[in-house]
């Protein structure tokens, strides 16, 4: 049996052994287009709901009226007024109250807001999800808000944010509408009925599912289509409170020769830090690439972490060109996810998020391309220079990050580790 054999055999086994309570399955047979910016998102999206029949689905954090909101809005319209079920999920503090949400229910749009206050029925629970859902034969999954690309709060930004999500078409995208649908029924009623409670996770089914030649083909190599396969994975505060974490932990733990990793917001809890120190323990080439310049209280406590990092051999740039909005990772050429989460207290223990995890598929060769190529544009931090930091600059950082550590603690009632 070849190295890469056994490689996937592995991971296989891990992501398909384990009889996690978690509300994803893997099926083969999906098409994935990865995109890697909003404005190419918004006109794929645009063009399917203008070609809805029956019914669309919409779920994001942040929705704002400008060149980008409009004409989504627009095409929601257009599809209201042919007769198509229209249904619209914001989140009550990422979206400000917009004239919009006045002009909806007019054209037939129905719109609920997810927790509207900062502190509501669902706590201090945010749905920082960005999915989409049409016909039942499309599917969107990823970290784009709908916003402008160079729009940060007013501000302009010198690139388009460097953010991605995928187009989903096959069995993966009734798993995605389902999600849909259970929040658009919790919203109203206030819980989830007892029959969404029921774990997904098929074993047999995804065994089939992965099996075949997909086996025979060198994991870290050439990608086989016949050997793909696609899982979305969404985090509640029910059942599913870490599904997102252990995918990554599962990943990571089962990496041999590469863990590339991209988000914004690098907070994570000491289960994947750890994951990441022994990964580079093991020889295994782990780069991190992290964004700043969007919450300055994370700017100064995100750098206390590297410390245990950069010592175990993981390499760390972090990336100013733009603003950093993407959270996704690639291990081995052979697995990534894309979507909502970021690895910090709030995203891995309280908000409801969404992630796709690829396996195997073509798509995950240009999203590891691009991971490498911002690892390569950003600013790397050197052992050394980290460790000559000015004491002034390190009481900050440690300040910074105690505080943090102690308000996610109290915010996520001790979840947060």
């Amino acid at each position: 049996m070849t190295s890469g054999v056994r490689r996937f055999a592995r991971l296989r086994q891990s992501l398909l052994g384990r009889r996690y309570w978690l509300r994803y399955r893997f099926t083969a047979g999906n098409d994935v287009r990865l995109f890697r910016s909003g404005t190419s998102l918004f006109e794929a999206l645009i063009s399917r709901i203008d070609g809805a029949t029956r019914d669309v689905i919409l779920e994001t954090y942040i929705f704002c009226d400008d060149s980008a909101g409009r004409p989504v809005s627009d095409a929601l319209t257009r599809a209201a007024a042919r007769g198509v079920r229209v249904r619209v999920i914001t989140d009550g503090i990422g979206t400000d109250r917009l004239p919009l949400f006045d002009e909806w229910p007019k054209a037939g749009i129905q719109h609920r807001i997810y927790n509207p206050h900062l502190f509501g029925r669902f706590g201090f629970s945010r749905t920082h999800r960005k999915l989409a859902a049409i016909d039942g034969d499309f599917a969107y999954c990823g970290g784009i808000n709908i916003v402008d690309d160079f729009d940060q709060n007013g501000t302009q930004l010198p690139h388009a944010r460097w953010d991605f999500a995928v187009e989903l078409r096959g069995p993966v995208v009734s798993d995605v509408r389902d999600a849909l649908e259970s929040q658009w029924r919790r919203i109203r009623i206030g819980h989830r009925p007892p029959s969404d409670l029921r774990p997904d996770l098929n074993a047999d089914m995804a065994q089939q599912q992965l099996g075949g030649r997909g086996r025979r083909r060198r994991f870290g190599g050439r990608h086989s289509p016949a050997g793909a396969a696609v899982a979305f994975v969404a985090r509640d505060n029910l059942i599913n409170r870490r599904a997102i974490e252990k995918a990554y932990l599962t990943a990571i733990g089962q990496s041999r020769s590469e863990v590339l990793l991209a988000n914004p917001y690098f907070m994570p809890g000491r289960k994947l830090r750890r994951a990441l120190i022994f990964a580079a323990r093991r020889g295994v080439d782990v780069r991190l690439v992290i964004g700043r310049k969007e919450f300055r209280a994370l700017d100064y406590a995100v750098p206390f972490l590297y410390r245990s990092l950069l010592k175990a051999g993981v390499q760390i740039a972090e990336y100013e060109k733009t603003m950093l909005h993407g959270k996704v990772a690639v291990v081995d050429s052979g697995w990534a996810t894309v979507g909502s989460s970021n690895l910090d207290a709030l995203s891995l223990v309280l908000n409801n998020e969404a992630n796709v995890v690829l396996v195997l598929h073509p798509e995950i060769d240009a999203l590891r391309d691009a991971i490498l190529t911002a690892f390569a544009e950003a600013r790397r931090i050197d052992f050394a220079g980290y460790e000559a930091r000015p004491a002034g600059e390190r009481l900050l950082n440690w300040f910074a990050y105690t505080a943090y550590r102690w308000a996610m603690k109290l915010i996520t009632v001790g979840g947060y580790d």
